[in-house]
């Protein structure tokens, strides 16, 4: 008798719903499409909210703004985010992350376009607040979507990939700034810098897949926002709004007015003011690629504190120690390059929120915690053109040194998270 061949029983078919698939798994390919097209409406998020920062000097030329109606446009755009970031994040938890991606980065490109139309400061301030209203909204359903799809041990590098765009986005405001508004003017820079959010929406629309997590809670018993679970985990988030909120000023006390500060106080050229900020941001780009690996090697906290610190080295020779950093060469532009690697912190922000969180609030989370910090740093331009004023605009900026090692040392109350779950909590 011939023996049986092994019969093996066809394997199952791949279920084509997001709903169907075990939790936090996805099809082949799709993490890839939601890390790109994050990317994408993060990097020109960025780029559209510190335009502004390039084009201060020329705007404030044409519109005859003073250093403090200057910083009110500055600020109020920062403001705007906050209140972007707690209606996208409320939406984003109800309505699913793919759609507020979309309607933000909409909403962002249409604030900057209008920008370009501005001739008195109100009008200004109310398109400035449009693009504002529209970044604010856009990090957090990016970020939860990327944290909720990511495998654990790959979460860090993942988010950090998508918070890349950060500083690429910088460093396309400062070529901006320098080279293309000098040659086009400022307003045709503001208009043209909208066209990619058209592309950018039609591409998430098409090809960006729904939370898979997000999916799978709006189907379970709890579905909806859970407003109750802030306050189950009000100590952590009070302690992630303090850490997340010394960061923020310790980036914003550094990039608000640095590009004015460069071209103003310090003599150089728009081009070359946006030189050096361009060497900050190349160091910013590795900074930020290089966390999330060390993030997930080491821990969200060792890793938080590393960098922190590197910015705060970073921040003080171009600022309160020009006048002795620039009798040793290369010294600055090292100096700028070491702060911009040390942003790199902000690759751990999303993650450390994420897995410190439920699902049902994960989203409201993000943009609360982001967004309202940020909206603080609506009085951070003017604080800095007030201080500035009165004691230097170099000991202003440096300022935001002590921020970040606050920033730093902070972190180490809060748990480490490296490895966990995302629906841990849930």
């Amino acid at each position: 008798m011939e023996p049986v061949a092994d019969i093996q029983p066809p394997e199952p078919a791949v279920p084509r719903d997001p709903r169907e698939l075990p939790m936090n798994q996805r099809e082949a390919g799709a993490i890839e499409r939601i890390v790109a097209l994050a990317f994408a409406a993060w990097i020109f998020d960025f780029y559209d909210l510190i335009l502004y920062s390039f084009l201060l000097v020329p705007v404030a030329r044409e519109l005859h703004l003073t250093p403090e109606q200057s910083s009110i446009a500055l600020g109020t755009s920062l403001l705007m985010t906050a209140l972007g970031g707690v209606i996208f994040g409320f939406l984003g938890d109800r309505f699913g992350r793919k759609p507020m991606i979309a309607a933000t980065v909409a909403i962002y490109g249409v604030g900057t376009a209008l920008c370009g139309f501005s001739h008195t400061l109100p009008q200004l301030i109310v398109f400035r607040s449009i693009t504002g209203l529209g970044m604010g909204g856009g990090w957090a359903p990016g970020q939860s979507l990327v944290a909720e799809s990511a495998p654990a041990e790959r979460r860090a590098r993942y988010a950090a990939y998508v918070q890349t765009g950060a500083p690429l986005g910088v460093l396309l405001a400062a070529a901006a700034g320098g080279y293309l508004a000098p040659a086009i003017g400022w307003r045709l820079t503001f208009m043209i810098s909208a066209i990619p959010a058209v592309f950018v929406v039609a591409a998430v629309l098409k090809w960006m897949p729904e939370s898979d997590v997000w999916q799978r809670t709006r189907i379970g018993p709890n579905r909806g926002v859970d407003l109750r679970a802030i306050l189950v985990h009000k100590r952590i988030f009070v302690l992630l709004f303090v850490v997340v909120l010394l960061n923020s000023e310790a980036y914003w006390f550094t990039y608000t007015w640095m590009p004015g500060y460069l071209e103003l106080k310090r003599g150089l050229t728009a081009a070359g003011a946006s030189r050096m900020m361009m060497k900050m941001q190349i160091g910013g780009v590795l900074g930020y690629l290089t966390f999330g690996r060390v993030a997930d090697r080491l821990g969200r906290r060792p890793a938080f504190c590393a960098y922190g610190m590197l910015m705060a080295a970073g921040t003080i020779p171009p600022t309160v120690l020009w006048n002795s950093a620039r009798a040793v060469p290369g010294l600055i532009s090292a100096a700028m390059f070491t702060a911009g690697f040390g942003t790199g912190i902000w690759s751990g922000v999303a993650p450390m929120i994420a897995e410190l969180l439920p699902t049902r609030i994960r989203n409201t989370a993000l943009g609360l915690l982001l967004n309202v910090t940020r909206g603080f740093q609506f009085f951070t331009p003017i604080l800095i053109a007030v201080l500035g004023a009165r004691f230097g605009f170099g000991a202003t900026l440096s300022l935001g040194a002590v921020f970040s090692t606050l920033g730093a040392l902070m972190v180490w109350i809060l748990p480490e998270t490296r490895g966990r779950s995302i629906t841990a909590l849930d």
